[in-house]
């Protein structure tokens, strides 16, 4: 088993920063659309950028990583010390423990060492892996050398709150946008919080694209400079690893009420199934971030349905 494939949202969502702060707040703090609550400083809030927890000022992130239930016996079988430390963790202790009551988890402690060559210096680095029995968690702590006590991260993590699974309704509502029109579309899926799985027929699950798919993601970074985002729409585009064979149709920028926008319209394969398809890509950009979504239909049925990836694009309103 990969470890790699198994933890490859950690990468994304580590951060090096720490942990200080006032007294604990009196109610637990759920990202949006998570499983797993915290009770952070008051000056720790959910973040914008990924799914868990940052501090307003800088120096604190706690990132969380939820995976089926069935996930915790592998996961807590091939977290070895030698896999962690091939992903940048070096460990120096771990400790099952239980949390939230009676759940099972698994406390690791260590550092992400100094990468001389780039400057940056070792992380104090703190992993709590939880199996529940309907949910299993991965929550990563960073912190930089004096930002934190490891009794402040422990008692962080270890404090960790289960609350029951929204419905489907309750994670849209939750999302950092709003649908105004969903065109036929209907969602299936949100991810991380800030995104969303949509698709235009009666199956939740799809093989070989049998229906047409939409998903919405906003992204809270800074966006490329003007000159800059047709390669970035390229090479966005091109990152998806479930497709290949692109032949771009059209792509052109554009203003629309405002607001700078990047269309994409491509014929490619899709690689599990080797269907023929046309993916219509579109980036809304703003001053601190960008909303990215991306259409995928058989290129059969493309007639009338780009039409209605953009009816759905168009209709969002971010919150």
């Amino acid at each position: 088993m990969r470890l790699r494939n198994l933890v490859r949202p950690i990468s994304i969502l580590a951060l090096v920063l720490g942990l200080t702060g006032p007294a604990l707040a009196a109610d637990p703090v759920f990202p949006p659309s998570s499983r797993f609550g915290f009770d952070p400083p008051s000056d720790m809030v959910s973040s914008k950028r990924f799914s868990g927890l940052e501090r307003l000022e800088g120096g604190a992130t706690v990132s969380v990583v939820e995976l089926p239930a069935n996930a915790f016996a592998d996961l807590e079988t091939n977290f070895t010390d030698e896999n962690l430390k091939a992903q940048g963790f070096v460990v120096s202790s771990r400790q099952a423990i239980k949390v939230a009551g009676d759940v099972d988890a698994v406390l690791f402690t260590g550092e992400q060492p100094a990468l001389e060559s780039a400057g940056t210096p070792t992380i104090k680095k703190w992993m709590l892996l939880v199996g529940d029995p309907t949910v299993t968690g991965i929550i990563i702590a960073q912190a930089t050398p004096d930002a934190a006590t490891e009794e402040t991260m422990k008692r962080l993590l270890t404090g960790i709150h289960i609350r029951p699974a929204l419905s489907l309704e309750q994670q849209v509502a939750a999302l950092p946008f709003r649908i105004g029109n969903e065109a036929g579309f209907r969602p299936v899926r949100v991810l991380a919080g800030n995104s969303v799985l949509l698709t235009q027929g009666t199956k939740d699950e799809m093989l070989g694209l049998e229906q047409p798919i939409l998903v919405l993601a906003q992204a809270v970074q800074p966006p490329p400079a003007t000159e800059q985002r047709d390669a970035f729409a390229r090479a966005a585009l091109y990152s998806n690893q479930t497709m290949k064979d692109f032949v771009i149709e059209r792509a052109q920028s554009y203003r629309q009420n405002g607001v700078d926008w990047h269309e994409i319209v491509a014929r490619a394969v899709d690689t599990a199934s080797s269907t023929p398809v046309v993916i219509s890509q579109t980036i809304r950009f703003a001053p601190d971030g960008y909303l990215r979504a991306v259409g995928v239909v058989k290129a059969e049925n493309r007639e009338g349905v780009l039409a209605k990836f953009r009816e759905v694009v168009d209709s969002v309103q971010l919150r």
